[in-house]
């Protein structure tokens, strides 16, 4: 499992090539690809996805009978930083590129890596104007630490700025054209580049070593994985399985692909509506729902265990978390919690509660988020790591098992509410 999780961080290096590949796995699976802007025509026993923005990804199979929908939603961008579109930068010796933050990086955690770039063009064709994915693969940039000898306090607390500090290092030959590259990697000439969006990211492969797994972007590919796994082997219900694969969780959520869009509601809707059920059919639909938002959760570190609330730490390879906040950063209450609480039960997966200590800022993710589109029960959950946001993380070995596992049992259950709090699960 660890292996073919690797192998997934390793193609999703940016959205654009999460959504690409995922939608691979899917088509190879029988899913066909429906357009937003076409008709749809739904069979029963037939499973299909969607795309918005090239960046985020719905799939859903349909049953005979709609009684509700059974959702996963995980995010696959990570924080990394995004290459400027004047990227050129020609020093007196040096070519670098000029990049910005995306998401709250651990910055120092990049520097001295070799990185690569990828992501999307947009390019101009006798068609029209197209996207095309591209990716160097290869290492091609790095972000140079300064020496100890040039600033001794460097091991007293650093301070990073992203505009000083945080440029790539790209080449020394002035006459290599970053951009014509891209180009030529886009299989068209550079006047026909119209306009790019490309990122950095670690290109270093993960790694298995006692119980653990190292890599970069486990939050939230570890997520995003771990249940496609689960959507893809688990039997039909007669709740509808969705599986939901979000862009621009690290940044708010809040563009037209992220979890605060219309994605998810348009296209529940259009299931209901080639379904032959109405609007009112749709709200007794959601009623009978269940949203599991998947993204990790920050196990106890073991230089600084004092960081946790002490009745809520959690652990690698201790099982699936449970995350809980007042404010509502995470959208587990008791009535979600006691539903996904049965299901881990029943696929004898073992859970973990947590919650930050009360003086301590945590951060939010996609549960209540999607739930200004669409209201339903909804539960937070993620997988225990370390170095949330770092540029290479580590998490348990054991969990991604644990979380298909559970998953699988999820997708192929059906929720009805019985009264308002009561819910039998079948």
């Amino acid at each position: 499992m660890n292996q073919k999780l690797f192998s997934y961080i390793e193609a999703c290096t940016t959205p654009y090539q999460a959504i690409a590949h995922t939608a691979g796995i899917l088509r190879d699976a029988g899913y066909t690809h429906l357009n937003e802007s076409d008709s749809w025509t739904l069979e029963a026993g037939k499973g299909y996805f969607v795309t918005r923005n090239g960046s985020s990804l719905i799939a859903f199979r349909v049953p005979d009978t709609i009684g509700g929908f059974m959702m996963t939603a995980a995010h696959c961008d990570s924080p990394c930083f995004k290459i400027k579109e004047n990227a050129q930068l020609n020093g007196q010796n040096y070519v670098q590129l000029s990049v910005e933050r995306y998401g709250g990086m651990l910055m120092a955690t990049w520097m001295d890596k070799p990185l690569s770039v990828a992501g999307r063009v947009l390019v101009r064709t006798e068609r029209g104007i197209e996207t095309r994915f591209v990716d160097f693969k290869e290492p091609v940039a790095l972000i140079p630490n300064l020496a100890i000898h040039m600033n001794r306090k460097a091991n007293d607390g650093m301070t990073y700025n992203a505009a000083v500090d945080m440029l790539p290092l790209y080449s020394q030959d002035k006459e290599v054209s970053f951009r014509s590259r891209v180009a030529e990697l886009a299989g068209v000439q550079e006047e026909a580049l119209l306009t790019t969006d490309l990122f950095l990211y670690n290109p270093q492969k993960g790694y298995a070593w006692d119980n653990f797994v190292s890599a970069p972007r486990l939050d939230d590919l570890q997520c995003a994985f771990g249940s496609l796994e689960a959507f893809l082997s688990a039997e039909q219900a007669k709740n509808v399985p969705v599986y939901c694969l979000f862009d621009n969780e690290e940044v708010g959520s809040t563009t037209k692909q992220g979890a605060a869009s219309t994605f998810l509601k348009d296209v529940l809707l259009r299931i209901c509506a080639e379904s032959g059920l109405s609007e009112t059919d749709y709200r007794r639909c959601v009623a009978n729902s269940f949203l599991i938002s998947c993204d990790n959760a920050h196990a106890v570190h073991p230089n600084h265990p004092e960081y946790m609330d002490k009745n809520h730490a959690v652990y690698m390879n201790g099982g699936i978390v449970i995350k809980y906040n007042a404010g509502q950063k995470y959208t587990s209450d008791a009535v979600s919690a006691a539903i996904f609480q049965s299901v881990c039960d029943e696929a004898g997966v073992p859970f973990q509660r947590y919650a930050n200590r009360a003086d301590l800022m945590g951060g939010s993710t996609l549960g209540n988020i999607a739930n200004t589109q669409v209201s339903l029960n909804t539960v937070d959950i993620g997988l225990a790591q370390l170095a949330m946001h770092s540029s290479f993380e580590t998490a348990g070995g054991k969990d991604t098992e644990y979380m298909v596992r559970a998953l699988k049992c999820f997708f192929e259950k059906r929720l009805i509410m019985t009264t308002d709090g009561s819910y039998t699960i079948e």
